[in-house]
């Protein structure tokens, strides 16, 4: 095998290590909720320590790529963030829980940033693009720890040993993958952070409500199916399952959808195709009805991101590197700090009335992208 296939393939297994292991932990939140007796505010202060770990650690992150090569940084998170998540599984207090969410946001940012610069690199040593069906191998292993999460339940498998036995096997597989991925030198040192013009402003609010929508499915679907929907313990994994099939299934179909449509029509439909999804599943919280609204919202948000980072690379205002980086800052916020707030909009009204507000992220993605749509047409001419 040539060093550009195996590559691809080490790193396809370590995005294959972050999706099954953030799925793993995903699937689990309405057991660990039930167990620690947290109500849905407790339980969103409690899940912001993820997203402050990760945000705590980017600066971190920045100086280590300055000094070390990706594939090591890439390794070390991948063997760190297993390990919290073999740990999250025995928590018995919430100030554990705490701590354990932020070590494990901390080693999911050293996994995932370096993971991405060593897709840059794989992408550089083929003339075609592939960088995409990185992500789609993501969705998949999201998928596959639902189904897994599935047969824990059915076999009445503890959230303890659940965890534990999908952290050891995928510490086995990032000491299978490590070894084909790529020695790259150091980042140059430079700028590491840099917020959009108002050129791209738009690209990273399409970003931060897209994003917004992808953190809370992760966080609160399995917990909307067991209270909104009163799904039996069987069914409610199958919510979560619903969505990441059809996130997966829209990532590896999008280009040819891309193909016919185009981007900027691509991006409205996916924003109609969130907010009419979160509406069904608010309005009509029964198993069929929510499962066929995930699945609306699954596909809405599978395509968007890629296709604003590849908008935004054609600036004009900024150089390609800068300007992604910059959408994606915005976009990053939104995954990290909504999801939290959706559980207090749950206590204080009503998961239905949290998810139906989350709606208007899909309006939002629609409205910016006919704007970003009139200004290059006024502009052109």
């Amino acid at each position: 095998m040539d060093q550009a296939r195996r590559a691809r393939l080490s790193i396809a297994l370590f995005f294959f290590i972050s999706g099954l292991g953030f799925s793993t932990w995903a699937s689990r939140i309405a057991d660990i909720q039930h167990r620690l007796g947290l109500n849905e505010a407790e339980l969103g202060s409690v899940l912001f320590a993820l997203p402050l770990g990760l945000m705590v650690t980017m600066p971190v992150t920045g100086v280590l790529l300055q000094r070390y090569s990706s594939n090591r940084i890439m390794f070390v998170g991948a063997l760190a963030f297993n390990a919290m998540l073999g740990c999250l599984g025995f928590v018995t207090e919430v100030w554990q829980l705490v701590i354990g969410l932020f070590c494990f946001g901390a080693s999911r940012n050293l996994l995932n940033i370096s993971m991405n610069a060593q897709s840059v690199g794989v992408q550089a040593l083929y003339n075609r693009s592939i960088i995409t069906t990185f992500h789609g191998i993501w969705s998949v292993a999201g998928f596959s720890g639902a189904g897994l999460y599935w047969l824990m339940v059915y076999f009445h498998v503890g959230t303890n040993w659940h965890f534990l036995g999908v952290g050891l096997l995928l510490v086995i597989l990032g000491f299978f993958a490590y070894p084909g991925s790529l020695e790259q030198p150091p980042a140059p040192t430079g700028r590491k952070f840099a917020l959009p013009d108002k050129t791209l402003l738009k690209y990273g609010l399409i970003c931060f409500a897209v994003m917004s929508c992808e953190g809370m499915m992760y966080d609160w679907s399995s917990i909307y199916f067991a209270k909104a929907v009163n799904a039996s313990r069987e069914v409610v994994p199958l919510g979560f399952a619903v969505y990441m099939v059809a996130m997966a299934a829209g990532r590896f179909g999008g280009d040819r959808v891309v193909h016919r449509f185009g981007v900027p029509a691509m991006i409205k439909y996916s924003g109609m195709l969130i907010c009419c999804g979160l509406l069904l599943a608010a309005a009509l919280p029964a198993p069929v009805t929510a499962g066929a609204g995930f699945m609306m919202i699954g596909f809405g948000v599978s395509c968007v991101v890629p296709l604003v980072f590849s908008m935004a690379g054609k600036s004009k205002t900024m150089a390609n590197g800068p300007a992604i980086a910059a959408v994606s800052t915005v976009g990053y916020l939104g995954f990290l700090l909504v999801p939290p707030m959706v559980g207090f909009v749950a206590e204080a009204f009503s998961l239905r009335w949290a998810f139906g507000l989350m709606a208007g992220c899909g309006l939002a993605i629609t409205y910016l992208i006919l704007k970003a749509k009139q200004e290059e047409a006024a502009s052109a001419a």
